[in-house]
């Protein structure tokens, strides 16, 4: 593995009064380039412009966010210090709001704070959190790899993948979990073809998944959103593997806009169609995936992506910017507790139970 693949998705610089020091994914894969949040705005809008992106890379930003937001209340009193935490967290969690594990997140330093409020002085609770952003940073990049090698087994040697958006190291800690799947299998001695949906409008397939793969060497063919049928329909893939940004309690699983047309496509071919997840994405409290918010985002995204214009001045534009693949088309989800096979409540229940 070359230098780029160490350089993390997300990592902090110093002590408590440190910064959040990120890749500027819009930048890529034209310029490699890091990006600073020394604010709980610049982390803010680092999540809400896609400069970070990847339901868990979401939620470890979000966890350094809340030590970036309270730096300016180092010396307030514990009322104070309390009252800014609930304004810093609610803050974070309207930057995007389908992503779970950005709650999860939140909702975890939240209570971390909480339990310490009447034991501990302002800056004990700081290093506290601090320790708890790292925790949470330490256990995806475990969970990204237990996943790859969870999943690793459902492929054999030679076989051709098509993956939708970007679920890797770019999306994580490290590793990434759709496609740590490919990075597993690869460090396992297996070749396998990875054929990648370019992910319109904002092509992370194309910008991400398939920058992250050439930089592994790993055999990947890039392809238009609309070209996946064809390719299913010519024999070229025998399985299908993304990430998702939230999970409901019956398996129904959000992500990238375009991956439920994937798995209606897989099933119409017998393709086995898979969902690679931790368990911070699962979402108990909802009974379905008709309980999950859709992110719908601005129009000029499709009428001048990347600053071009390819639609008409006025055109009406419906942009949403994730789906929800209905659980009986997932042939199962690999996680890092294990494979759910088949998904439905009482397995995602068994394996999950109450700690997602």
């Amino acid at each position: 593995m070359n230098a780029v693949h160490k350089i993390e998705t997300v990592h902090w610089v110093g002590d408590v009064d440190g910064q959040l020091v990120l890749i500027d994914q819009t930048l890529l894969p034209v310029a490699f380039q890091e990006h600073t949040c020394g604010t709980v705005e610049d982390v803010w809008e680092a999540i809400k412009m896609l400069r970070v992106r990847g339901a868990p890379a979401i939620g470890i930003a979000a966890a350094y966010g809340v030590c970036t937001g309270l730096q300016p209340f180092a010396a307030a009193d514990h009322d104070s210090f309390f009252d800014r935490l609930d304004e810093v967290v609610k803050y974070l969690a309207e930057s995007r709001p389908t992503a779970v594990n950005l709650f999860w997140a939140l909702d975890r330093m939240k209570r971390h704070a909480s339990a310490m409020r009447d034991a501990a002085s302002v800056r004990e609770i700081r290093i506290a959190l601090l320790k708890e952003a790292q925790a949470i940073h330490d256990e995806d990049r475990r969970m990204c790899h237990e996943i790859g090698r969870i999943g690793a087994e459902l492929l054999t040697d030679g076989q051709g993948v098509l993956t939708h958006c970007n679920a890797g190291g770019l999306a994580t800690a490290e590793y990434g979990t759709a496609l740590s799947v490919f990075f597993t299998a690869q460090d396992q001695g297996k070749q396998v073809h990875v054929f990648v949906d370019e992910t319109r409008p904002l092509l992370q397939g194309s910008r991400l998944t398939a920058w992250e793969l050439k930089q592994r060497g790993i055999d990947a063919t890039l392809i238009c959103d609309s070209m996946a049928a064809q390719v299913m329909r010519e024999g070229r893939i025998q399985a299908v593997i993304t990430g998702a940004d939230r999970i409901a309690a019956n398996g129904d699983s959000a992500n990238k806009i375009g991956t439920y047309s994937v798995a209606v496509l897989a099933r119409a071919h017998d393709i086995p169609f898979y969902i690679a997840a931790p368990s911070s994405t699962f979402d108990l409290s909802i009974a379905s995936g008709a309980e999950i918010p859709i992110e719908e985002r601005a129009s000029e995204e499709i009428t001048h992506g990347f600053g071009r214009q390819t639609a008409p001045e006025g055109i009406a534009v419906y942009n949403p910017a994730f789906d929800v693949t209905p659980a009986e088309l997932i042939k199962a989800i690999i996680t890092e507790r294990g494979l759910i096979e088949p998904v439905s409540v009482q397995t995602i229940a068994e394996r999950i139970g109450g700690n997602a």
